[in-house]
């Protein structure tokens, strides 16, 4: 498997300079409320981006859904009322890297409008090369981009301000869309299924199971006159079952993709692609075995600051490959 050049210039700048890792707000989009702002810093052997990015993983799964990442450390934001210590201290006692120790200071942060924030210090637009620029509604248009995605700043993993993110666009901009059938599966935002309909796929079907992806995801795809897109809420067991996909994208993370590839590829045709990200590169080994005994073939993979994406193909054969006899007998 060959690893294909990245062709971001621009955005690997931007990745350097930009603090932020994630903003969600999965309330309206004029926020004012109450948060704790939250500093950690650890003491490891690990690699301290590693560090922040599983730390990042862990505290969003207990309500914390702002995170910025400096030098020595990470802050973490979370609403005055889902607050609980006892279960930021659980979190790290479970921490799945052994040998880190954490150290956090908490400070209440009085109501402000947070989106204001957002707007004024941490979003900024995103370009690849001149082929695609992401920007926010509130950003002075550009011109000289061969496709221009604008996206509502309601969550930063889904802007392209992620490496995954950037780099699933990357191989999107790479490949021929034209007529084809494509499915977003976790799409976020909606950012890549609404590249790919820019690039002349004739049907799109974007799925997510979180409520409020699944309404940014209308709202973005709106925004870029793509309404002819599916958005549907729910997990790989609710893929439209209608058709058969030519290419597939999944940047989600390591977990999902692994237990989720049996219920995706039945729905997509032999010679599909599918492209993967969400994962380190430490990860891969695991990736590629799924994917061979789920039939299909690892063609290449790019990598920034260790987040990959892969290019993977289904085989073309007449036997049933292992996903199907897997998921049959499910």
């Amino acid at each position: 498997m060959r690893q294909s050049n990245c062709c971001v210039p621009d955005f690997l700048r931007t990745c350097l300079e930009f603090p932020i890792i994630s903003f969600n707000f999965v309330h309206s989009f004029f926020v004012v409320m109450d948060y704790y702002e939250i500093y950690f810093t650890s003491e490891s052997a690990v690699d301290l981006t590693m560090v922040n990015d599983l730390l990042t993983w862990k505290l969003g799964e207990i309500g914390f859904d702002a995170f910025a990442r400096e030098p020595k450390g990470l802050y973490a934001y979370i609403p005055v009322d889902s607050y609980w210590r006892e279960a930021v201290e659980q979190c790290l006692s479970d921490f799945p890297l052994s040998g880190v120790r954490f150290h956090f200071t908490q400070t209440l942060i009085p109501d402000r409008d947070w989106n204001e924030v957002w707007e004024k210090n941490y979003f900024q637009p995103v370009r690849i090369g001149r082929q695609c620029l992401v920007r926010a509604p509130f950003h002075p248009a550009e011109t000289g981009f061969e496709y221009e995605i604008r996206i509502h700043p309601k969550m930063a993993f889904g802007t392209g301000n992620h490496e995954t993110t950037c780099l699933m666009l990357c191989e999107i901009l790479k490949m021929e869309m034209a007529g084809s059938n494509v499915l977003d599966i976790g799409c976020g935002t909606g950012i890549l299924a609404i590249l790919a309909a820019l690039k002349g796929a004739s049907h799109v079907t974007a799925i997510d199971v979180d409520e409020w992806a699944y309404r940014n995801a209308l709202e973005n795809c709106a925004l870029n006159h793509t309404e002819h897109i599916r958005v549907i809420r729910g997990n790989a067991e609710q893929i439209p079952q209608d058709r058969l996909f030519d290419c597939m994208f999944a940047n989600i993370n390591r977990n999902i993709l692994l237990n989720d590839m049996p219920y995706c590829l039945p729905s997509l045709k032999p010679g599909g692609i599918l492209l993967l990200s969400g994962f380190f590169k430490e990860d891969m080994p695991a990736l590629e075995a799924e994917c061979t005994r789920n039939g299909l073939e690892c063609l290449s993979f790019s990598e920034r600051n260790r987040w990959v994406a892969m290019k993977t193909e289904k085989r073309k054969t007449s036997e049933p490959s292992g996903v199907f006899s897997r998921y049959i007998n499910m």
